[in-house]
């Protein structure tokens, strides 16, 4: 019974882990619409170094509205040889 709910909790986990770790990518910083705070956006648009993509982020609330950051972040795909 044990080692049932153990699996249980590490698939549950790995659900969670997976299902939070995508970000929505996109080929133009234009077409973002509509960012919320906290998400990130991963914009393919050729700007940043080899093996790395801009995350554009909703950071902060401001009275006119969601203050974006850009950063140049590791691209993460599948390893290749």
């Amino acid at each position: 019974m044990l080692a049932v709910r153990s699996l249980c909790l590490t698939a549950l986990l790995a659900a969670l882990a997976t299902s939070s770790a995508h970000a929505q990518t996109v080929g133009r910083e234009q077409d973002i619409r509509n960012l919320r705070l906290g998400q990130r956006v991963l914009v393919d648009d050729g700007t940043c170094p080899a093996g790395q993509v801009k995350e554009v982020r909703g950071a902060k609330m401001t009275e006119s509205g969601i203050t974006v950051t850009r950063n140049c972040v590791p691209r993460i795909g599948p390893k290749t040889k």
